[in-house]
């Protein structure tokens, strides 16, 4: 029996995916090079210190050490920088070269996603959204106070912003995070330039077509600020690619994606839900064989006392 060239391309593309077959490899959207960047620029990097950074800092630019101020810096290779800890301050050289190629790559595997729900209110202040695909029109802000991220008990939960336009924040907004895990991943996709305004307390991944802006003590608690043709400017900044607490073993909020390579093409999906462990069984039980063990050892005494009284 012959079989139809479009199932069989969907049975190469299961059997590769469930079996490992060559043809199928799934992988992060951010890859390995691009995932050791916490700030990433193709023109500059321009910081006014004192920021501190978790992960690397890099610029992929004909300019140089010229192309990176306010960090320590040298043409080509990796230097060290008070102000960066878990990584090194690159201007130019093959990984920042790498890097922004691969930037080019994921920006472009998230615009596959497609638009998503549209979301009528540029300003996401108020909301609280489930994971998912979000297109954001431009607006005079897009965050004027608190956003939560629900992520509903699942451990892999994905949000990816499709902002065609610009992303902005006003001062003081919050980006908060709730009932995930460690396979979590948040996605700003920015089809111009984004500007994180002061004080703000921002979580996930910027990339920015061209630049981002931090403005003075702006945070990214977990996730990347990355400039795929523009600069990046920190002014005082923190930002962390590793994250603490549920999220330590986040990669910097790069989860929630897949990237698949197969006969039909690139296709990015959503991992699949896995619920966010729960407390450990074994504590829970010291735990209550402490309080029986406390309660026996009351009621013991009890007896005690009593048989003594009557005595």
């Amino acid at each position: 029996m012959k079989i139809p060239k479009y199932l069989s391309i969907l049975s190469l593309a299961v059997i590769g995916t469930f079996c490992g077959a060559s043809p199928v490899l799934a992988t992060p959207l951010l890859g390995s090079d691009l995932a050791s960047f916490t700030v990433l620029g193709a023109a500059t990097v321009t910081n006014v210190p004192t920021s501190t950074i978790v992960g690397s800092v890099g610029v992929w630019s004909s300019g140089g050490a010229n192309a990176i101020t306010g960090f320590n810096s040298s043409p080509g290779v990796g230097v060290s920088d008070p102000q960066v800890t878990g990584g090194s301050v690159y201007a130019g050289g093959a990984l920042a070269q790498s890097a922004q190629s691969q930037l080019t790559t994921a920006i472009k595997n998230l615009a596959s996603l497609g638009a998503g729900t549209t979301l009528i209110n540029p300003d996401l202040a108020g909301l609280t959204l489930a994971p998912g695909v979000y297109t954001v029109a431009a607006g005079t802000t897009n965050l004027s106070g608190v956003l939560t991220l629900d992520g509903g008990g699942n451990a892999n939960a994905a949000w990816v912003f499709q902002m065609p336009s610009t992303l902005i924040t006003s001062p003081n907004s919050v980006v908060n995070l709730t009932n995930t895990g460690s396979g979590a991943g948040v996605y700003w996709d920015v089809g111009s330039s984004a500007t994180i305004d002061t004080n703000t307390v921002f979580l996930g991944n910027i990339l920015a077509l061209t630049s981002i802006s931090m403005n003075t003590t702006a945070t990214d608690l977990c996730g990347r600020a990355l400039a795929s043709t523009g600069a990046v400017t920190l002014q005082q900044n923190s930002l962390s690619g590793t994250c603490a607490g549920i999220l330590a073993d986040s990669s910097g909020l790069s989860g929630g994606l897949n990237v698949t390579n197969a006969p039909v093409g690139t296709l990015v999906t959503l991992l699949p839900y896995a619920s966010v462990p729960e407390p450990a069984t074994i504590p829970l039980m010291v735990v209550g064989l402490v309080g029986l063990g406390l309660g026996l050892r009351r009621r013991i005494v009890d007896n005690q006392s009593a048989t003594t009284e009557a005595l």
